[in-house]
């Protein structure tokens, strides 16, 4: 268990924009700022966070939190190591008693992975730095082969598995690691009640997700033998999705915000090379195919890509369909391509870090303009083939997004296929007129029944509850204001007139508890409760301790209260125009908030009133509801006077 107050440590100390920045680009807007959300997929920016009141929301699928909260969400962590991982960030010593084996047993099967891949990292460590064969044969390969130096090695937390059947599978189960977690980690292979180590005698590369935990492994061979193969990868678990991790990306993401690119590479060697020689901002598909989810992954820090290749024509024709998916997400694709012979891992060890950005900076050319020089070689004195390759460049320009991005590539390819730009252009229409038919066209045979719809507009009208507006209403004037003075005026003894200030949250709960008024949403009504009770105790909360509540509702209220998709542009401070603000005339809404709650609660009690009295049997009862209903009218009329209504029902 952790201490409640080293709990409120970290959620006083955790900075919300700099726990998102880690794993979102945010761009400043106002006192906010701004990003593409990582929780669903977006091409424009709904994704919100506000450092002042310490909260993120995306106005797109909804989600919103404090930091724990994203850690939770982003990462699906527990909340224990949510709080474990924010400590960490900010230095913060959590004392901790040691588990019980029945603790141990208690972890759900994520978490035990999660601590089988962080046992076997340090193993294949020590035996790196510690044991003979791996120094002799694993350092050795990194230091000699690679020319890593000590400090890259231990930044990517390097090691080696020694060459021995079983030797990590019976090192783990001795420290109390279940076999089952071991072959779900695929750290253990078995077959035939047979249990060996998959990685024996192999350099290990740690692949760490976006927080630093190490989610999988990519082991390499020293050997020649041509029976085994060269690298081995974990396959896939509850913590380890290939398809959508990069490598590297864990020490790679500030960088790229920084420099607003991403550079992408083929192997661990590559990355690892490249940033021992300065250059941070790469990271690796790990010998697989781009994926959609490895591109969103690159889009959240940045929108642009340098694509670096090792000279291959081969090897790059057929990356163009992953380069195609790329484009489609509106990211802007560069590529470098290295000298014969040469390729990232290579070049950065036989040059300077100076000499490597140099040759980076200046042989980086945009995608289309790329594959058309490359396609082009190939078409010489064949108008077919040319024609071909006219066709499949402007396919490829269809694929972009953005209109004037497409229109400037088109008067670049036209220039250099000696082609007239109108032709391309006429081209690209056409691409795009299909497209957009087709979609059309899928839309209007998409048919709902007619009952479907009503059963929808009466699903819509049934949830639809006539209270729930003046009833957040009124819970946002708590969060945000309740700490607040407003002032009223009294006759004091001398028969003068004084202000006197009363704080938001004591004047509503005095209020409401006078008319004894209770909320139909149960959330709510706690949110209410919990205020009223603590503030006959004396103590006032701000919209921070809801915030940080621990019951994940309130929580999830509180932030969707209290965020806001828009606010005041600077410009009309600017510009010495005069705004009226809530907070200006704060009093006028607070008493307006609470007339507008008291009259839908007549109107409710006037509505079911009049179902009673239709439902009277007696003519006594009658006479009581009717009498009751005249009361309730005469409230109403008061009261929607008071907010200058007229009533005309």
């Amino acid at each position: 268990m952790i201490k409640p107050e080293t709990i409120q440590t970290i959620f006083e100390t955790a900075r919300i924009d700099e726990v998102v920045g880690d794993f979102v680009n945010l761009k400043k807007r106002g006192v906010n700022m701004i990003g593409l959300c990582p929780f669903h997929d977006e091409k424009t920016p709904s994704f919100t966070v506000s450092p002042a009141k310490g909260i993120y929301k995306c106005f797109g699928c909804g989600k919103g939190g404090n930091a724990v909260n994203f850690i939770m969400e982003h990462e699906h962590y527990s909340y224990p190591e949510a709080l474990k991982y924010l400590a960490k960030k900010y230095g913060i010593e959590i004392i901790e008693e040691k588990q019980t084996a029945e603790q141990l047993q208690a972890l759900d099967e994520k978490e035990s992975l999660f601590n089988v891949t962080a046992f076997a990292q340090k193993y294949f460590s020590d035996n790196l730095f510690n044991k003979d064969e791996g120094k002799a044969i694993g350092l050795s390969y990194f230091k000699s082969k690679r020319n890593y130096n000590e400090a890259t090695i231990k930044k990517f937390e390097l090691g080696y598995c020694i060459d021995k059947w079983a030797d990590f599978t019976e090192h783990a189960t001795k420290n109390a690691y279940k076999l089952k977690h071991l072959v779900k980690s695929g750290l253990t292979v078995a077959k035939n009640d047979n249990h060996f180590d998959r990685f024996a005698a192999r350099v290990m590369f740690p692949i760490h997700n976006l927080t630093g935990k190490v989610i999988g492994f990519g082991g390499r061979i020293l050997s020649s033998e041509k029976s085994k193969a060269k690298y081995v990868n974990s396959p896939e678990s509850e913590i380890y999705n290939k398809s959508k991790v990069l490598y590297g990306i864990y020490f790679s993401k500030n960088s790229i915000i920084n420099k607003d690119n991403c550079l992408l590479v083929e192997g661990y060697t590559d990355v690892i090379s490249l940033y021992q020689a300065g250059i941070e901002n790469v990271v690796s598909s790990s010998g697989t195919s781009l994926t959609k989810d490895q591109i969103k992954l690159i889009k959240r820090y940045s929108k642009n890509i340098t694509i670096l290749y090792d000279g291959d024509p081969a090897g790059i024709k057929a990356s163009f369909r992953g380069i195609d998916m790329i484009l489609e997400e509106g990211l802007n694709v560069r590529i470098v391509l290295f000298p014969d012979g040469e390729d990232p891992d290579s070049y950065s060890m036989n040059h300077s870090s100076s000499e490597v950005e140099k040759f980076l900076n200046d042989n980086a050319v945009d995608f289309i303009t790329f594959k058309t020089n490359l396609l082009l070689e190939e078409t010489k004195n064949d108008p077919i083939k040319k024609a071909g390759l006219i066709k499949e460049i402007v396919n490829t320009i269809a694929l972009i997004p953005d209109g004037i991005f497409r229109a400037t590539y088109v008067k670049e390819c036209s220039s250099l296929m000696d082609t007239p730009e109108q032709t391309l252009m006429n081209e690209l229409n056409k691409i795009i007129r299909k497209r957009f038919s087709d979609k059309n066209k899928f839309v209007r045979e998409v048919i709902v029944p007619e009952q479907d719809v009503i059963s929808i507009e009466a699903k819509t009208l049934e949830f639809e509850n006539i209270l729930e507006n003046q009833e957040r209403e009124l819970i946002r004037m708590l969060l945000m204001y309740g700490t607040k003075d407003i002032f009223f005026t009294e006759i004091n003894e001398d028969n003068r007139n004084v202000e006197v200030a009363i704080k938001v949250a004591e004047y509503i709960t005095s209020d409401i508890k006078n008319d004894e008024l209770s909320f139909n949403n149960p959330d709510y009504q706690i949110i209410f409760d919990e205020i009223a009770s603590d503030i006959d105790k004396g103590v006032f909360h701000d919209d921070r301790y809801f915030i940080n509540h621990h019951n994940e509702n309130i929580l999830k209220i509180a932030v969707d209260i209290l965020s806001s998709r828009y606010e005041l542009s600077e410009n009309w401070k600017k510009h010495r125009i005069l705004v009226k603000t809530e907070t200006n005339m704060l009093k006028y809404a607070i008493t307006s908030t609470l007339f507008s709650l008291k009259a839908k609660k007549l109107d409710l009690l006037i509505t079911e009133n009049q179902k009673e009295m239709k439902a009277a049997t007696t003519e006594e009862d009658l006479l009581i509801l009717q009498k009751k209903h005249i009361e309730l009218k005469k409230t109403s009329l008061l009261i929607n006077k008071e907010l200058s209504r007229i009533i005309i029902k």
